[in-house]
């Protein structure tokens, strides 16, 4: 099963609304695959993501120790796969994949060969307009269909 939906959200308080919306939604087990060029908002989207899973403590990029790891409702995993490249070896990502907690996964098209079958993509892009994002959200694998009731109630996202 694939679904795919898109969104414009205007400002970062429409972003915390649909992380905040997706993170009620979401179980341990579950990855996210964030993409989008640089400055699209995958970090952002992470902050507001583990705000609203109960995480306390600042998230920041984990572009040079690769996997940054956050104590909340559950733990969320963190991965920054940049610096890797498309030739990377395997690092334990399974552990993470399959693990109790959440995987967000920045720049995973870079280690493809190592992601599980079912996962959450979303794809940031820039709108032109300053602080907007078009946000693209598909959802890959049968595990996910709980999430489909909850998409179309996302309140304070506009299309």
């Amino acid at each position: 099963m694939t679904s795919s939906y898109t969104w414009t959200l205007n400002n970062l308080e429409e972003m915390s609304a649909f992380a905040s919306a997706l993170a009620d939604t979401l179980r341990p087990g579950d990855v996210l695959l964030l993409e989008g060029d640089l400055g699209a908002g995958k970090t952002t989207f992470t902050q507001h993501l583990a705000k609203a899973l109960g995480v306390t403590k600042n998230v920041n990029s984990p572009t040079f120790t690769i996997i940054k790891e956050y104590e909340g409702t559950y733990p969320l995993y963190h991965m920054d796969v940049y610096r890797l490249g498309e030739e990377s070896e395997d690092l334990g990502f399974d552990e993470y994949f399959y693990g109790n907690g959440i995987t967000v996964v920045e720049w995973a098209h870079l280690i493809a060969d190592q992601l599980p079958e079912e996962y959450i993509q979303i794809n940031l892009f820039h709108t032109g307009v300053e602080g907007q994002r078009k946000v693209q959200l598909t959802l890959n694998g049968d595990r996910y269909v709980r999430i489909l009731e909850k998409v179309n109630t996302f309140e304070n996202i506009s299309d």
